[in-house]
């Protein structure tokens, strides 16, 4: 069970870090996208959402209180998903389709990052991580 756990990390994980990466290879588009919904200091909201986004998937794939992590990745996409990804504001159906798929990926992942907190929270028995959990539900 603890290797079925851990390719589930791994495979959740690389999402997180794969953005994380594009959050500092594309800074500028991004913020340019950023700045078009209104976010205020698009260039550093890019950057700081970059770093939450690589410190929350690294934790969730070493181990190293997973379940901070899982919260930290749920408390950021939630709000990702309504300020960036505001499908019901488009009036294109193109893009009002593309940024809905968007919308419900990041609600998705906020509900499967919660699961993986209460996950790590609960079970006593991690198996394969650094640290156990820093909370205790």
């Amino acid at each position: 069970m603890d290797v079925v756990v851990l390719i589930g990390r791994v495979l959740f994980s690389l999402l997180f870090l794969g953005s994380a990466f594009g959050h500092f290879a594309q800074t500028d588009a991004m913020a340019g996208f950023a700045q078009s919904r209104g976010i205020p200091m698009p260039k550093i909201a890019v950057l700081a959402s970059g770093v939450l986004f690589g410190l929350g998937g690294l934790s969730v794939l070493l181990g190293v209180w997973a379940d901070l992590g899982s919260l930290l990745l749920a408390v950021l996409l939630l709000p990702t998903a309504f300020l960036m990804h505001g499908f019901w504001k488009e009036t294109d159906a193109q893009t009002k389709q593309v940024e809905m798929v968007s919308f419900n990926k990041d609600v998705a992942l906020a509900g499967a990052a919660l699961m993986l907190f209460a996950f790590f929270a609960h079970v006593d028995d991690l198996g394969l991580t650094i640290t156990g959990p820093l909370f205790d539900l």
